[in-house]
């Protein structure tokens, strides 16, 4: 029961007893909260995790609303290449109207010089903006936002460790644009 590294190694056992003869059966039991599997519409995990994100979003708008002084917050979501999550940010939209003001996903190139005019362009309309990303989002040349803050590792599967897109963005507004981050 997993994700894509979990279904990689049901595949990988499977494969191991074809070439060893083995009468071993494997079963893959899809379930991720990134609902990033290929071949399947939705992972048991996904929804609930998208509600949570959806109604957390809602209050982090709400506890921000009541400041006059400008500030940026930026929340980081679970995605490497997959905005499904992120996306799950902007529910309150449709709902109720209340959503980020921007929602950054890994499906799209990210520029930092369209993030910082998109920033100005919603600190002209309010004080507090709401932004959200995909830990996954990646410039033109394919380098993770996140690239260069911290430690660099990668996980057991050979996969880059992602953590500190929100903090990089909010190390690049302090700098650029100088308002509480």
């Amino acid at each position: 029961i997993g994700g894509n590294d979990s279904m990689d190694t049901i595949r990988k056992l499977y494969d191991y007893s074809l070439l060893t003869g083995a009468r071993q059966k494997f079963v893959g039991c899809p379930k991720t909260i990134d609902n990033d599997l290929a071949i399947t519409d939705h992972t048991p995990g996904f929804p609930s995790a998208a509600k949570y994100i959806a109604v957390t979003m809602q209050e982090i708008i709400r506890d921000c609303a009541v400041y006059t002084t400008k500030a940026v917050t930026i929340v980081e979501i679970m995605g490497r290449d997959s905005g499904w999550l992120t996306t799950a940010s902007a529910i309150g939209r449709v709902v109720n109207g209340v959503a980020p003001d921007y929602v950054y996903l890994p499906e799209r190139t990210f520029s930092m010089e369209q993030f910082f005019a998109d920033v100005r362009a919603a600190l002209e309309k309010h004080p507090n903006v709401v932004i959200a990303v995909s830990e996954g989002i990646r410039f033109a040349d394919g380098r993770y936002v996140c690239e260069g803050i911290g430690v660099e590792s990668t996980d057991a599967f050979g996969h880059k460790q992602l953590s500190g897109t929100g903090k990089a963005l909010e190390l690049a507004v302090k700098a650029e644009i100088g308002c509480k981050v």
